[in-house]
């Protein structure tokens, strides 16, 4: 081979490579909101039939405790009971933050099939409202990026979330930036306190954005009659977080699917300009990259879908 026939393969070669890093990157920050859009669809659907179970098996009464201290800052409210802790996957509360425009459902866990649904509930760590600190993982630039606009929160900003125990209202104490592997933010306590995480800054996921917040108020119906409360604990071998790995960041994927996948892109392109130079019009030619491009970008998209869970999972 020639050294121009050399350079201009190798400059073919490094335009296929940008176009799919330009393509993966569309894909992160939009093709992904795609998949956590209709996620969020079905887990809402799903706690809205558990609230309507739970309003209609409860009293028609119902308590409220706030317990304002000076100025209206927020000490213990009183906690809800605690219960089982819920199956991995499951959605277990709606997060309302009006000074960002969030409205998401929690799912249960923060491993990558989790927070790519919605934010993540830390397993091992109380449920929303009880006792103890509460603990949610989100996504900050990809699939729905709910917590894109976490750093705006200030002390004193509302955090609300509603589960089938009632409506508990948080109000930001403090914010602050960790290593990724600094896991004392998710330490347990009595008082019921929430934490946010996300990646920080956004695009990266070299620190962790922490936001922490104290119970101000809690509204729930009332228990039926004869109810009982069971404990909440982790599945057996489970400690606080540990289904999210070492770090605050989440469990990610393995190599294994990327790999193939990418196998599938290179054969179904290398088909594709085979069959085209076989054309001897130009026209039939250009029919043939445009199907067969076509069918590689539906491959692409699978591809994509494998090399994203190797991402922080909250990135």
């Amino acid at each position: 081979m020639q050294p121009g026939q050399l350079t201009g393969a190798l400059g073919r070669v490094l335009l296929c490579v940008g176009t799919v890093i330009l393509l993966f990157v569309a894909y992160q920050l939009w093709g992904t909101n795609l998949a956590e859009s209709h996620s969020q669809d079905a887990l809402r659907q799903q706690l809205d039939h558990e609230l309507h179970r739970a309003d209609g098996s409860a009293t028609s009464s119902s308590t409220t405790s706030t317990t304002p201290g000076a100025k209206g800052d927020p000490v213990s409210a009183d906690p809800a009971p605690t219960t089982a802790a819920p199956i991995e996957g499951a959605p277990v509360a709606v997060l309302e933050i009006p000074k960002i425009g969030v409205n998401k459902v929690v799912v249960e866990g923060t491993n990558t099939p989790d927070l790519r649904q919605g934010p993540g509930h830390y397993q091992g760590t109380p449920l929303p409202g009880q006792a103890g600190n509460a603990a949610i993982a989100g996504h900050r630039t990809t699939y729905g990026a709910p917590f894109y606009n976490l750093d705006a929160l200030h002390i004193g900003d509302e955090i609300m979330l509603t589960t089938t125990q009632g409506t508990f209202t948080y109000k930001v104490q403090r914010s602050t930036v960790v290593s990724p592997s600094d896991r004392a933010v998710l330490a347990a306590g009595t008082t019921p306190e929430l934490t946010l995480t996300t990646c920080n800054p956004r695009f990266s996921a070299s620190t962790r954005l922490v936001v922490q917040a104290a119970l101000f108020s809690s509204s729930a119906p009332a228990a039926p009659a004869g109810s009982t409360t069971t404990t909440t604990t982790p599945p057996k071998g489970l400690t606080v977080g540990s289904a999210a790995g070492d770090n605050l960041a989440g469990g990610q994927g393995n190599w294994q699917p990327p790999l193939l996948w990418g196998l599938g892109v290179l054969v179904a392109g290398a088909l594709v300009l085979l069959w085209g130079r076989r054309r001897r019009e130009r026209r039939n030619r250009w029919l043939v990259y445009g199907a067969g491009g076509a069918g590689v970008l539906v491959v692409l998209f699978f591809f994509f879908g494998a090399v994203s869970p190797l991402l922080p999972a909250s990135f």
